[in-house]
C-alpha cells in the first residue's frame, strides 16, 4: 500500500506513534508519505520507503495575522496524494486534520479519484480540544465523515461516545512499543554517573503540562528520598518545568532531582531506572509507562484515562488517585525497598508490555486499511453513508 500520514511533528504521543507506525509500514514493504509542517521528532536519516513532505504555509503574506495551515495542508494533501497514488491517508489526531482529509477527499472526488482517510483519536483533541464549544460541530462531522477511526484505548473510545455524537463505529487498536528500541540494556556507566552511591533511580517523561502533575512527582519523590537514598530524573520541557524547578529548590532537593530536557535516547535514562512516576490527571494510554515497561521499569501512576489498561495495579505497579501523593510515595516505597519484589514488578512490566509490541499492533492497523479499502471500493466515490 503507499499510505499519506498526517500528524503533529513533536515529542507528544501522537506525533511519536504516527511516526513509529510509519516507520514499521515501511519496514513490512509499504510506501509512507509524512505530510506535515516540520519533519518529526522520531524520523531520522534515509530509510527505505519511507518519503518527507514538508507543507509551506505562505506565512509571510501580509494578509494573515495567522497563516492559513489547514488549507496549505489540504492543497499539499491532494498534490501527494495525485503524484504518488496514494492509496490511503491516515490522520493523527482529529484537530484540525480529519476535517482537512475530508477537504482534501472532496477535492479529489471533483477530480474523479476517491482515497480514502482513517481518523486516530489520541487523547486530548477528544478530552481537551474537542470538547471545546468551538470545535464540537467541526470534530463531530468530521470524525463521522471519516472512512474508518481508531482510538488508542477504551477509554478514549468511551470518552469519544459520551462527549460527542458519533455514528461511526471506533476500533480501538493500542498504542504499541518497539523491542527494537526499548528494552533493559546494560547502562552501568550511566548509572553510577546518576546514583554513584547505589541510589535508587526514580524517572518522569512528559511535556511538562499541567495535566502531567510534575509537582506531584517531585512531592512523591520527597517522601521517598527521605526514607531511602535515590535520584529523580525529570525528561522533557514545557510550561511546568520553570515552576518545578523552583519547587525543587524551595524543598531542598536541588541535588538529588535532575532536569534533562527533552532527550532523544529516553530509552537509555530508561534503562538505568527503578521506577516510573506518572500522576496524571489525564492520559488516553499512557504511552511513557509502556516505553518504562518495556525496559522492566515498574510503574506508580494515577488511574485515569487509559492508563489502567497499561499499569496493572499490583502487578506491573500501583494505581492511585489523582493527587494521592502520599500513596504514591507509600506504593513506590513498597517497590523499591526490596530488591526481590523490584525484579518480581520488573518480569511483570516486561510481560504486560509485549502484549503492545509494535510487530502484534501493526497488523492490526494493516487489516484496518485492507477493510477500509475494500469499503471504499464498493462506495466508487460516494461519501460514507452515516445514519445517526
Amino acid at each position: 500500500m503507499k499510505i499519506g500520514v498526517v500528524c503533529y511533528p513533536t515529542y507528544g504521543g501522537s506525533g511519536v506513534l504516527a511516526t513509529e507506525l510509519g516507520l514499521g509500514l515501511a519496514r513490512r514493504g509499504h510506501e509512507i508519505h509524512f505530510i506535515t509542517y516540520r519533519r518529526p521528532a522520531r524520523l531520522g536519516g534515509y530509510q527505505a520507503n519511507v518519503f518527507y513532505h514538508e507543507v509551506d504555509s505562505g506565512a509571510d503574506y501580509p494578509l494573515f495575522e495567522y497563516a492559513p495551515y489547514e488549507t496549505a495542508l489540504a492543497s499539499k494533501l491532494v498534490d501527494v496524494i495525485e503524484h504518488y497514488e496514494i492509496d490511503l491517508l491516515h490522520v493523527h489526531y482529529a484537530v484540525p486534520h480529519a476535517s482537512v482529509a475530508y477537504m482534501a477527499r472532496k477535492i479529489l472526488i471533483s477530480r474523479g479519484r476517491y482515497v480514502p482517510f482513517v481518523t486516530t483519536l489520541h487523547g486530548t483533541d477528544i478530552t481537551l480540544v474537542g470538547t471545546n464549544p468551538a470545535y464540537e460541530a467541526t470534530i463531530t462531522f468530521a470524525i463521522n465523515k471519516s472512512d474508518g477511526v481508531t482510538a488508542v484505548s477504551q477509554s478514549l473510545r468511551r470518552d469519544t461516545l459520551a462527549n460527542f455524537e458519533i455514528c461511526n463505529p471506533i476500533e480501538v487498536i493500542y498504542n504499541f512499543i518497539d523491542f527494537k528500541r526499548f528494552q533493559r540494556t546494560n547502562k552501568n556507566h550511566f548509572k553510577q554517573a546518576i546514583a554513584p552511591n547505589g541510589e535508587r533511580i526514580l524517572i518522569h517523561v512528559s511535556n511538562f503540562r499541567p495535566v502531567k502533575r510534575v509537582d506531584d512527582v517531585i512531592f512523591i519523590f520527597k517522601i521517598v528520598n527521605e526514607a531511602i537514598p535515590s535520584k529523580l530524573l525529570l525528561i522533557g520541557d514545557g510550561p511546568e518545568r520553570a515552576k518545578c524547578e523552583d519547587l525543587s529548590r524551595r524543598l531542598g532537593l536541588t541535588k538529588d532531582i535532575r532536569f534533562l530536557g527533552k532527550q532523544d535516547a529516553v530509552e537509555e535514562l530508561l534503562a538505568v531506572a527503578d521506577l516510573f512516576l506518572l500522576p496524571s490527571s489525564s492520559e488516553s494510554f499512557g504511552l511513557a509507562a509502556l516505553e518504562a515497561m518495556a525496559c522492566e521499569v515498574p510503574v506508580v501512576s494515577s488511574d485515569v484515562g487509559g492508563i489502567p489498561e497499561v499499569n496493572i495495579d499490583g502487578q506491573t505497579g500501583y494505581l492511585s488517585g489523582v493527587g494521592m501523593v502520599d500513596k504514591m510515595a507509600e506504593d513506590a516505597l513498597k517497590i523499591l525497598t526490596d530488591d526481590k519484589v523490584l525484579n518480581e514488578f520488573r518480569s511483570a512490566a516486561l510481560v504486560q508490555a509485549a502484549r503492545f509490541d509494535i510487530e502484534e499492533i501493526i497488523v492490526k492497523y494493516e487489516a484496518y486499511y485492507e477493510s477500509v479499502l475494500a469499503k471504499s471500493k464498493i462506495r466508487a466515490g460516494e461519501e460514507p453513508v452515516v445514519d445517526c
